[in-house]
């Protein structure tokens, strides 16, 4: 059997009971750097026997040293240095050619940067799409990110600490008000999460910048609707800041996905860390704009 197992992308005390157990009991562990998985299995009590390197230089070789393994009824158990196997990590190869031979594979539900972010960045969730690490150039970056323009789908990138002040860069002078996210060390002691524009973020981020990055990028109707959520506010009587224009974006999000008014508010009253009242007083009137739209 082939267990995919998701590890901790910052915090050790984050990895499931069901991925102990499949560590306890596996022939082999096929881990992206053995000394990465002995720390967390030394940290939860497990001994660090059957371990294999399994990383993108020799994934190729090693699927064809795992697979009479598994066509032996050994258990293998994949994980990469953190999150999800498979995702911009090794695991893809090894599972396609289980399910070609017919052989069982179990992924385990845990950890994962993606949706870490995502909900961390406080941007419209109902439609996303996971882009993998950002290309390297200017051109291809934008190319790469232009293709999901009109989807109305949030975009969740992975970025070098190197390059992250130039990807924001490129993105602010193509898309200026674009709301933006930048996640770094993502459940770590020096977590942290920087929303804005490009112009915000470059001035709130620092530099050099540290740790691991996941960039969350709001879709171009969320841009837009934030610009026409405040006009219909301050001509409602009711002024909004930068920050409650974006909340009345993600209120207006969740009404449409048909969450209610009072739990629509605490979602996101937790998120961005308004007062409960004031964003429930938006909803309100998010909610009043919608009806009368769908009136006219």
């Amino acid at each position: 059997m082939l267990y995919i197992c998701p590890t901790p992308i910052g915090n050790l005390d984050d990895v499931t009971l069901r991925v102990l157990g499949v560590l306890r009991k596996a022939d082999v562990v096929a881990c992206e750097d053995t000394r990465h998985t002995g720390i967390l299995l030394k940290r939860h009590g497990i001994a660090a026997a059957g371990l294999v390197s399994f990383h993108e230089h020799n994934e190729e070789e090693r699927v064809q040293r795992l697979l009479p393994l598994l066509r032996q009824d050994k258990v293998v158990a994949v994980v990469s240095d953190a999150g999800m196997p498979g995702l911009s990590d090794p695991g893809f190869t090894l599972v396609r050619a289980c399910i070609a031979e017919d052989l069982p594979v179990t992924v385990l539900p845990g950890p994962s940067a993606v949706s870490t972010a995502l909900v961390s960045s406080g941007l419209p969730v109902g439609r996303f799409a996971f882009v993998g690490f950002l290309a390297r150039s200017k051109a291809k970056l934008l190319e790469q990110l232009t293709r999901f323009e009109g989807t109305g789908a949030t975009l969740v990138a992975f970025e070098s600490p190197r390059r992250i002040r130039a990807s924001v860069a490129a993105l602010g002078e193509r898309w200026p008000g674009r709301q933006l996210a930048v996640c770094r060390e993502l459940t770590k002691l020096h977590e942290q999460v920087v929303r804005g524009t490009a112009a915000d973020v470059l001035e709130d981020l620092g530099d050099p910048v540290r740790g691991e990055i996941v960039l969350v990028i709001a879709p171009a109707a969320a841009a837009e609707g934030e610009g026409s959520w405040t006009r219909a506010m301050a001509a409602g009587g009711l002024p909004v800041s930068d920050a409650e224009a974006r909340a009345c974006s993600a209120l207006a999000d969740l009404e449409a996905l048909g969450v209610g008014t009072k739990k629509a508010a605490g979602i996101v009253a937790g998120l961005t860390g308004l007062a409960p009242r004031r964003v429930y007083d938006l909803a309100l009137e998010v909610r009043k704009a919608r009806m009368a739209r769908s009136s006219d």
